[in-house]
């Protein structure tokens, strides 16, 4: 039996790929479970300094939820249904966007329902010029629920969002790095490459500095500004007593001589 999450770890970088290329990498249970516990291990490992999410196969990222799973839980009522499925795709996305080592989305081909969401999550996404985007579950007869309603109209703004939301309508890489789910887009075959690229120019700093910039944004993003600059405040504070930002300013002062 194949494993439902690869990883692959070298030169401090993590490859984390979505193994079920003959379902287009639909989220079943297994697979997010699986994926929870690659990032638990992926963030107690210090040799793992960023991580690089990605999809099996040339078709898909992820085409989102397995809807037989998520029916049989359905047909077993609304507490099983949310229990099983709302709160475990909830928890993934929440993971994946609060972890505290980058991690970025490397887009290989459709990213729909909950392969969008979680790129939405993710810190940082790379787009293939073949990926295909999609906000489908209007057509299933509900919301997303894997926080797609929460997140894209922060990153895209109300109205871009909700026409997405509401249509249920593909929409294509460029549409993608327009409104701000994507950082770029590339040829396909050079999509792990640019992602690698991307990681590196962010490993080459302090790991303790990259997970405080994340932590604030990510937290900050859903507070007023006055809290937000509070946990800016209590990030800078915890940077003080450590070797990483005495080394930064010699280095700094040793350039400026």
């Amino acid at each position: 039996m194949s494993d439902a999450v690869l990883l692959d770890i070298k030169d401090g970088i993590a490859l984390v790929t979505l193994n079920r290329p003959e379902k287009l990498n639909a989220l079943n249970y297994e697979l997010i479970d699986r994926l929870m516990a690659r990032m638990d291990m992926i963030e107690v490992a210090s040799e793992v300094r960023a991580v690089i999410l990605t999809g099996a196969g040339d078709r898909a990222f992820s085409a989102g939820a397995d809807i037989s799973e998520f029916s049989a839980s359905l047909r077993r009522g609304t507490n099983t249904a949310i229990r099983d499925f709302v709160r475990r795709g909830q928890a993934m996305t929440a993971r994946l966007e609060a972890f505290r080592k980058p991690v970025i989305a490397a887009v290989n081909g459709i990213a729909f329902g909950g392969g969008c969401e979680i790129t939405e999550a993710v810190h940082l996404a790379i787009a293939s010029d073949k990926a295909q985007f999609a906000k489908p579950e209007i057509n299933l007869g509900m919301p997303p629920t894997f926080g797609g309603t929460q997140r894209l109209p922060r990153l895209a703004g109300r109205k871009r969002a909700l026409e997405l939301l509401l249509t249920g309508d593909p929409f294509p890489p460029a549409r993608a790095l327009e409104i701000g789910l994507v950082n770029s887009v590339v040829p396909h075959d050079d999509l792990l490459l640019a992602a690698r690229e991307l990681a590196d120019r962010i490993i080459r700093h302090s790991p303790l500095a990259v997970g405080s910039i994340l932590t604030a944004v990510t937290r900050g993003l859903n507070m007023g500004i006055a809290e937000g600059l509070l946990v800016e405040s209590e990030q800078f504070a915890a940077m003080v007593p450590t070797r990483d930002l005495a080394e930064g300013l010699e280095t700094w002062a040793a350039r400026s001589r």
